[in-house]
């Protein structure tokens, strides 16, 4: 199935310009109104986004689409994507809206969609929203923004949800949290300080423009600084919407989504909560997760299976095989007993439950697993020109991994959101990954570099 509008995660691109035009929003609205109002005969649709300057008008423009049809909008303002997720799962809401670009800087934007599920909404009904946007778009109704109240209930809502999965204070806690300039900017030290810890805060002010710039997951090392000047217990930083989380221990070590699943399932392990749907312990990684991470699931008796990048599915193989964690590399990871998408908060909230009940400090929690060194390399590309019809790139990649045997791995793939070839080496020494991901690289930038 060919997307044409809908990415790996949602409708994204530069706010303002095609998908993300008034037009396209409005007609993206009127085809999610079509669907609610066969879906319910009252629909209600939660809208939420994270601090960009376009989202407000991206929001409105969906909220007109959705009036079109006769679907009533609730605006949950500034909240997590995650947030979203819970709040169209728990509520009376057919359908659930976040007007955000994740990771990506302020002038790119997005918008993802839920089902009452709290789940994505499947390829399938994807593909038929997208039909329907492009056939509005053949002959389109003036777009019509409708305007919105913030309900502030609804984020408050998540914040009790969240809150109530912690049995035991955070008190004597000493966090530093980084929230990006983005949508955990008032909800994470709100949440962290109700639970008792001593919360210090950065990223936290967000003008529009700032967010994800040199800070969050992406951009660890301001977050480092500060946990080593002020001596603090550990360091976690999320994403501009909050579905992922990075940490950072007391010494300063990066703890990343691989390094949580692994202190996770040890935990669960040792609770009997790892299981699959045929009983057996489970994890669900990435393509693109380490060789060190298998390895040592392995040596605790676990599985690793591997998803294509994305979390979308990781989720669809944890559904698949029953397995009730997972997540990427990128910090993503997903408790599947909790709620249905990767969730920075509660996964900060699972990393500290986990020291809480152990007595042990991160760097002790993430020491079981030794990281085979890693190489990603972003290639500008000018088109997403199937491998398979580039001779030259395949025969690259087959040398690279003749030469690594089984001492190493090789991934190339393209983005789902950018114009980009990834190029990922994992092997026993960083001079054997910076040249074969070199290699590789300057073979793509031959044959696809963008001009």
């Amino acid at each position: 199935m060919i997307r044409h509008l809908f990415g790996t995660d949602g409708i994204r691109g530069r706010a303002g310009d095609y998908p993300l035009d008034p037009l396209t929003v409005h007609a993206a609205g009127c085809a999610l109104g079509a669907w609610s109002a066969r879906h319910s005969p009252h629909p209600e649709v939660v809208i939420g986004m994270d601090t960009r300057e376009s989202g407000p008008s991206l929001a409105e423009q969906v909220a007109g689409g959705l009036a079109h049809h006769g679907v009533k909008a609730r605006f949950a303002g500034l909240i997590t994507t995650p947030g979203v997720a819970y709040l169209t799962r728990t509520g009376p809401f057919v359908a659930g809206v976040m007007i955000s670009a994740s990771h990506n800087p302020y002038h790119d934007n997005g918008i993802k969609v839920f089902d009452h599920s709290g789940y994505k909404i499947p390829d399938a009904q994807e593909h038929l929203l997208e039909g329907e946007i492009f056939r509005l778009l053949e002959s389109p109704l003036a777009a019509r923004p409708a305007s919105l109240a913030v309900e502030e209930s609804l984020d408050s809502e998540y914040l009790d949800s969240l809150a109530a999965t912690m049995k035991a204070s955070l008190a004597g806690v000493h966090l530093v949290i980084d929230c990006a300039h983005g949508a955990a900017s008032r909800l994470a030290p709100a949440l962290f300080a109700r639970l008792g810890a001593r919360v210090d805060s950065i990223a936290c002010s967000p003008d529009g423009r700032n967010i994800n710039q040199d800070c969050g997951a992406l951009h660890i090392d301001g977050l480092r600084s500060r946990v080593i000047e002020t001596g603090a217990d550990l360091g976690v930083a999320f994403d501009g919407d909050a579905d992922r989380a990075i940490f950072v221990s007391h010494s300063g070590k990066i703890v990343d989504g691989d390094h949580v699943l692994l202190l996770a399932a040890t935990h669960r392990l040792a609770h009997r909560r790892l299981h699959s749907g045929n009983g057996s312990p489970v994890v669900v990684a990435t393509v693109m997760s380490n060789l060190g991470l298998e390895q040592a699931l392995a040596r605790l008796g676990v599985r690793l299976l591997r998803a294509p990048v994305g979390d979308r599915y990781v989720l669809e193989e944890m559904r698949r095989c029953g397995a009730v964690l997972g997540g990427e590399q990128s910090g993503h990871v997903i408790f599947l007993d909790y709620t249905t998408t990767g969730d920075g908060l509660l996964t900060a909230l699972r990393v500290l439950e986990v020291m809480g009940e152990t007595g042990k400090d991160l760097d002790a929690l993430a020491g079981g697993m030794e990281s085979y060194p890693q190489l990603l390399l972003n290639v500008p590309v000018r088109q997403k020109k199937p491998l398979a019809e580039l001779p030259a790139v395949g025969a690259e990649i087959r040398a690279v991994e003749d030469a690594l045997g089984s001492n190493g791995r090789v991934l190339v793939r393209f983005s789902g959101t950018e114009l980009l070839a990834r190029v990922m080496v994992e092997a026993g020494s960083r001079e054997q990954v910076e040249e074969y991901a070199h290699r590789i690289a300057a073979v793509i930038r031959r044959e696809l570099g963008a001009d």
